[in-house]
């Protein structure tokens, strides 16, 4: 397993796309262990890499609520997918793991419960030469696809305080139970709780002083 112990927040209700990322940074900052976090959208979104270019993500997916990710890769529609968020403090063991084996081993976790489904993803053998600035058009190694087409991608951010992986599963018929196979073949030892409030307070301020200003957005 990847975690010895891993916490669960289901978000009760989707959130603006500005909060949405901040709260995964809020909780980076916050997090004394392992979590997991899945959410969803107030309206159709697109997120995209932290280095990439505004313009060139808003002429590809016009008539969207866009946001920039602290993390990298490329654009990623938000709305019909299962949006998540891996929060992986420092202190933990996990932590050492290099970006593509830990990248790996979610997948690996994806790809069993997709298999509980009776869904047989592959992974990803090699990089593709890319088409766009679009994640899902683009896989690289390791990433998830299902009958030829790539369904699962994530982007990591490294800091002093942890790891932050966030990911997109675009199967849009997911069973109810598929996120709680998910998180089993990631730990043997998991609890939901509501996400706390300092950590609302928290992303409340990053969204409207970061992730929801023009700077932050067209800062490339």
């Amino acid at each position: 397993m990847l975690f010895d112990r891993l916490m669960v927040y289901e978000d009760r209700a989707p959130a603006g796309a500005a909060l949405n990322m901040a709260i995964d940074e809020a909780l980076l900052d916050y997090s004394t262990y392992p979590s997991i976090r899945f959410y969803g959208w107030r309206r159709p979104s697109v997120s995209f890499g932290y280095f990439a270019d505004f313009a060139q993500v808003e002429r590809e997916t016009p008539a969207q609520e866009f946001v920039r990710r602290w993390t990298g890769g490329g654009s990623v529609p938000h709305g019909q997918d299962l949006t998540y968020s891996i929060i992986i403090p420092a202190s933990e063991p996990t932590a050492s793991l290099g970006p593509p084996a830990l990248y790996t081993a979610v997948h690996g976790a994806i790809r069993a419960a997709l298999a509980a489904e009776g869904r047989e993803a592959m992974f990803a053998p090699v990089a593709v030469p890319k088409i766009s600035g679009g994640c899902f058009a683009n896989p690289v190694r390791d990433d998830l696809l299902l009958d030829g087409r790539k369904i699962a991608g994530a982007a990591q951010r490294r800091t002093r305080r942890g790891i932050l992986h966030q990911g997109s599963v675009q199967v849009p018929d997911l069973s109810h139970q598929f996120r709680g196979q998910f998180v089993s073949f990631l730990s043997t030892r998991f609890e939901t709780k509501e996400i706390p409030t300092e950590v609302l307070t928290r992303a409340a301020q990053l969204a409207a002083e970061k992730y929801g200003t023009k700077a932050w957005l067209r800062r490339r």
